[in-house]
């Protein structure tokens, strides 16, 4: 395994382009089994859950060509409904293939997914709409098994979930009248998925808002281009990455509306952010104020950038509290961070930090994806060498990270560990 070697105390300062988001390419890619077709893909991310995803669509038939972030998925000659536990377990995403599966072939063999070690992400919102769509669902050996032909109806969801909502949607394009879910997820991602489903032909109303309308139909295109948006969640790493170091960095290729909650949130701190169409000019500050912050569903602060911000906070200039309300056990960073010297507390799904103006090296362990980026930007902040292992979970959703933060300046590099 690798792992990554920082001697922190460096402003970050220069220009970077933001990849393609890991959380809307994904399902999308899944989307492709729904139709028999060729589909070009582009600002795909060349990460380790996207090279996962094109493992399980090859096992299903798929035919795939990867090559300078543009991805070619031919899916007209699928011909298996299982998605193994030997590539489920290594990412919970994959289980994105349950409806696509069901719309391809009204029958689905799949895994019960793995990923991420903190927390408990439970399916049984999936499998509950899949019922509701009419699918017989039976659980053997660790497989979700379902099959039977799908009809439209009403789908609300108890917590808004991004899974739950872009499993749904794929699994009732194709059934049998309509689907109305209430309380879906409002995330960009899902309204990129919504957008590359009615490309290829699918009826959806009611996209951006928490109430979806889905009409069933069989036409399809077979032939299509699509463009991947960009990761809001690594502009944010990187524009808390900014304020951290004090630093003065422009972002291209972003989409600024997805990250106006984060924006307003780093402003508070003292930091400069000018925002200009797709592009991004942030500014840190010396002194960064303390600020609270609560998760919450977008367009609130997201889940996958609390691990960041806490991180930033433990460089504040007083205490401060982060509440998180998605997952409320995604706290594994906290002991990392201490042992950079971080003042934490954590009350059940409250962390109570008291800033410092003075962070140590330390080595430090990986846990998760967003975890690790918490960690790159503490040691980016801390004089000295530190190593942070375990960075293939920083490779699952970050592409090229050691070298984009080179390019701005960081003193970085990767080592066999």
């Amino acid at each position: 395994m690798d792992k990554l070697i920082i001697n922190g105390g460096k402003r970050l300062i220069g220009e970077v382009s933001v990849s393609g988001a890991k959380n809307a390419v994904l399902p999308i890619m899944a989307a492709t089994i729904i139709n028999p077709g060729q589909y070009q893909l582009s600002n795909v991310p060349e990460l380790r859950d996207t090279l996962t995803m094109m493992k399980l669509l090859k096992t299903i038939g798929a035919k795939i060509v990867f090559n300078n972030n543009k991805l070619s998925i031919d899916t007209r000659f699928c011909n298996s409904y299982v998605a193994p536990y030997e590539l489920v377990k290594t990412m919970r995403a994959s289980f994105y293939l349950l409806g696509p599966l069901m719309s391809r072939f009204q029958c689905a063999h799949v895994s019960l997914p793995g990923g991420c070690a903190w927390g408990p992400r439970p399916v049984d919102f999936h499998i509950q709409a899949l019922k509701k769509l009419g699918a017989n669902v039976k659980l053997e050996n660790g497989m979700i098994i379902t099959e039977g032909k799908l009809k439209g109806n009403d789908i609300a969801f108890e917590i808004s979930s991004v899974g739950a909502t872009g499993n749904t949607i794929m699994a009732a394009v194709k059934a049998e009248g309509l689907t109305k879910i209430t309380n879906a997820a409002r995330e960009p991602e899902i309204d990129s998925l919504c957008d590359f489903l009615i490309k290829m032909g699918a009826k959806i109303k009611g996209i951006g808002t928490s109430e979806l309308m889905i009409e069933g139909t069989e036409e399809f295109n077979s032939d299509i281009d699509y463009n991947i948006i960009p990761d809001r969640i690594e502009a944010g790493t990187f524009l808390i990455a900014t304020c951290i170091t004090n630093g003065d960095v422009i972002l291209n290729n972003v989409n600024p509306k997805h990250l106006t909650i984060v924006i307003d949130y780093l402003k508070k701190t003292g930091m400069s952010i000018n925002v200009d169409k797709n592009t991004i000019h942030a500014s840190g500050n010396r002194r960064i104020k303390p600020i609270n912050m609560d998760t919450d569903a977008y367009p609130a602060f997201p889940t996958d950038l609390q691990a960041q911000w806490m991180a930033l906070m433990t460089k504040a200039d007083g205490p401060s509290v982060i509440t998180e309300n998605i997952y409320e056990d995604r706290f594994t960073h906290i002991a990392e961070l201490r042992r950079f010297g971080a003042r934490i507390h954590l009350k059940k799904n409250m962390a109570l930090l008291n800033g410092s103006d003075k962070l140590k090296a330390a080595p430090v362990m990986s846990t998760d994806i967003r975890a690790s980026a918490s960690l790159i930007i503490a040691a980016l902040s801390a004089k000295g060498k530190s190593a942070i292992s375990r960075v293939y979970h920083i490779d699952r959703g970050y592409e090229n990270i050691e070298q984009k933060l080179s390019k701005l300046g960081a003193d970085i590099h990767r080592e066999e560990d």
